[in-house]
């Protein structure tokens, strides 16, 4: 299942962000990349020990941590610290797939990739082509979102980012080890909780919607990897 999570990231918030990044100094995205992805990868990124990418990352964290959405459809127990890429013209990401166990960069542990996301910092009107494609068992998805947007997606699945032909793409990404590791759980719970929220304020003083988030919470309790 893949999300759309409207806003994660406040329009200031968002300028705050590419302001301090039009002075980044971004190196070669290959540098990040292994085996065949550093075949088909072309774009610039911030580097990992950059101080600016671990500012700009904190601020990411702490916006996901206040999103319901995320939370709700994210499940968080980790989430790898945000980096940085920019796509010009040119620029490209060929197929490949995510690695699934990363290190923490400069620090002990290790999360395990449950949820890739994208955090869109540019709007679509300030580039051609750049979309990102996730292609997952049941559908393909072609993803341009505004600005302050996040796209969650399995880090399973074959992905890509499309040529940009004018313009640039900046955005942040990210990894997620949820609390509950499985696709389909995690869905259920998801909708749950939709459901359980919906009924709640639509039909107040019903117990249904209660019930239902209890029925959630349990489901959750049964599930949860802490």
């Amino acid at each position: 299942m893949v999300f759309v999570l409207s806003q994660v990231v406040t329009p200031d918030e968002v300028s705050g962000i590419r302001s301090a990044l039009s002075g980044a100094c971004w190196v070669d995205g290959r540098e990040t990349a292994g085996g065949i992805a550093a075949e088909v990868k072309s774009n610039a990124q911030l580097g990992d020990a950059d101080p600016l990418r671990v500012e700009l990352a904190q601020r990411i964290v702490a916006a996901l941590v206040r999103s319901r959405d995320f939370n709700a459809a994210a499940l968080p127990a980790k989430v790898y610290p945000p980096g940085f890429n920019r796509y010009a013209k040119g620029s490209a990401y060929g197929e490949h797939v995510d690695a699934v166990i990363r290190s923490f960069p400069g620090a002990p542990g290790f999360v395990r990739c449950d949820l890739s996301g994208t955090l869109f910092l540019s709007n679509p009107d300030e580039y051609d082509g750049g979309e990102l494609v996730v292609r997952t068992s049941s559908a393909t998805h072609e993803v341009k979102l505004p600005a302050g947007d996040v796209f969650l997606y399995p880090s399973t699945t074959l992905h890509s980012v499309r040529p940009v032909t004018r313009g640039e793409r900046v955005a942040s990404f990210f990894w997620v080890q949820s609390l509950v590791r499985d696709h389909e759980y995690r869905r259920i719970l998801f909708e749950l909780e939709s459901l359980g929220d919906q009924v709640v304020t639509g039909m107040p003083g019903d117990a249904t919607g209660l019930e239902l988030l209890a029925l959630r919470n349990t489901l959750l309790q049964r599930w949860s990897e802490t």
